[in-house]
């Protein structure tokens, strides 16, 4: 993604000409011709939202009951669709068929709204990277761990309940990534997001389908219309609990980071936004589905007691090899996805560095390694010691605070509001020049508010969370 901002040097706006065979392969920026349709933006979106947000629903779902829960999840799902639709209108500066390109949503807030609001922008955005960091080291230590104990479980006839430390499994997926985030552009490789997307599906189904399972063994639907009892928890612990419920939805629909990347890929005509909007109404669509299935089977399966991370609850012992399969999976995909989230976060500080301090040997100098049968491997120091430091810290904040569930609502908290709906929505307002307090304007305002107070809300109930749940452990010592 970091270098995207070369070639702006064509903004062809002069009346079409007749083509000759040269000008057919290129675009209008000058880069080779897009062939993106409805499809293949709607694939990349789907497979980019389902993934481990869908672990914490059932829990979400608990939380809320059998009414808000499903309710919550089609508000949540009908305002990422409108945001992102307006957010579509804002690929192009200016004008939305022939406006000049944005190739990221760092560059269309740039072009769009400028100034403080792009550094703010980026903070949100680099803070949220971070924070997915943390949040997919506890995710796949907790089911490396999951594949250890069910294996256990299964050797001692269930009666040994095989409590183990999260640390080794943390610390390895650490050593994991430190190799895989010296491999420059590693986020970049075209099968990586395949495999991402085969991963995903196949957890996500596992637990849709052991939760099926489970109901018909049940021979009912478990849970109640109002979720979890007071009783089974305090009047205020079930008022935080419903708050990071909504978190840990938010964060299962936070996908407008990588949206106008996708459009990116879309060719025209008709004009991208409008390409745009069907896929986002069709990926939204399937990503709602497959989510009520999997919360409320989950809920039905498991009623007030859905454990927080549907796979590694150990709701389910049976069968054991599905399950190991499951957590595979997710380990598997949360260590590609690790990258992916985190490549662009050190781009932008290796660039923001060598802008810096242009003359430092240690930043800019790459040494050529050679490797037999292979490319030079270029090693740069600087990349090499920061890279390490970050995977480091991430290592360490997961192993301080290994609550999977309050750290996904507190993500889903902090993206939603800034990405998902206020930069959308302000930036709509600047390219198609909405007037102050004007009809539009005013309800475009009433939405930004009330998703403002749903993320504080949901932040708090997460805070909250973490302060409840760091009262009953010590530091570096949870066992599972």
């Amino acid at each position: 993604m970091a270098n995207n901002h070369h070639h702006h040097s064509l903004n062809i706006s002069a009346p079409p000409h007749p083509a000759s065979a040269a000008d057919t392969a290129f675009d209008d920026d000058g880069r080779p011709k897009r062939t993106g349709t409805v499809w293949t933006a709607s694939a990349h979106i789907i497979t980019a939202v389902i993934g481990s947000g869908v672990l914490s629903l059932a829990w979400a779902t608990a939380q809320l009951g059998w009414v808000a829960g499903p309710v919550v999840m089609m508000l949540f799902s009908f305002v990422t669709y409108y945001t992102s639709t307006l957010l579509a209108a804002c690929y192009r500066s200016g004008d939305s068929v022939n406006g000049k390109r944005n190739y990221t949503y760092m560059d269309a807030v740039r072009n769009n709204l400028g100034g403080f609001k792009v550094k703010l922008c980026g903070l949100v955005q680099y803070v949220n990277l971070f924070g997915v960091a943390i949040g997919y080291t506890i995710a796949s230590s907790i089911s490396m761990m999951a594949i250890k104990r069910s294996n256990c479980f299964h050797k001692s006839g269930g009666k040994n309940p095989c409590h183990m430390n999260s640390n080794p499994y943390m610390i390895s997926f650490g050593i994991m990534e430190i190799f895989l985030s010296q491999i420059p552009d590693f986020d970049q490789l075209w099968w990586l997001s395949i495999v991402a997307a085969v991963m995903s599906f196949t957890y996500s189904i596992i637990g849709l389908v052991l939760g099926i399972i489970q109901v018909t063994d049940n021979g009912k639907f478990k849970g109640s219309l109002t979720g979890v009892s007071i009783g089974s928890v305090t009047e205020s612990q079930k008022i935080w609990r419903s708050f990071q419920a909504l978190g840990d939805m938010a964060f299962a629909y936070s996908f407008s980071i990588i949206l106008i990347e996708i459009q990116d890929t879309i060719k025209a005509p008709p004009s991208e936004a409008k390409t745009m909007k069907k896929a986002t109404f069709l990926s939204v669509a399937v990503t709602t589905v497959f989510y009520m299935l999997c919360g409320c089977m989950g809920y039905a399966a498991f009623g007030d007691l859905a454990p927080g991370n549907l796979l590694t609850g150990f709701g389910f012992y049976n069968p054991y090899w599905l399950l190991d399969i499951a957590n595979v999976a997710i380990v598997v995909h949360l260590v590609g996805a690790y990258q992916v989230f985190c490549q662009p976060l050190f781009a932008f500080i290796e660039k923001n560095a060598s802008s810096r301090f242009p003359d430092s040997k240690f930043i800019n100098e790459d040494i050529n390694i050679p490797i037999p049968g292979f490319r030079p491997f270029k090693l740069n120091l600087f990349r090499l010691v920061w890279r390490t430091i970050f995977v480091i810290i991430t290592t360490l904040v997961s192993m301080l605070l290994p609550f999977f569930n309050d750290i996904v609502g507190l993500l889903g908290a902090l993206g939603f509001w800034p990405l998902t709906v206020y930069f959308p929505v302000e930036m709509y307002i600047a390219q198609k020049k909405i007037p102050k307090w004007s009809t539009r304007w005013i309800s475009l305002q009433i939405l930004s508010m009330a998703c403002l107070i749903i993320s504080i809300a949901a932040a708090a109930g997460s805070v909250a969370g973490v302060i409840q749940d760091s009262k009953s452990i010590k530091p570096f010592q949870t066992t599972y």
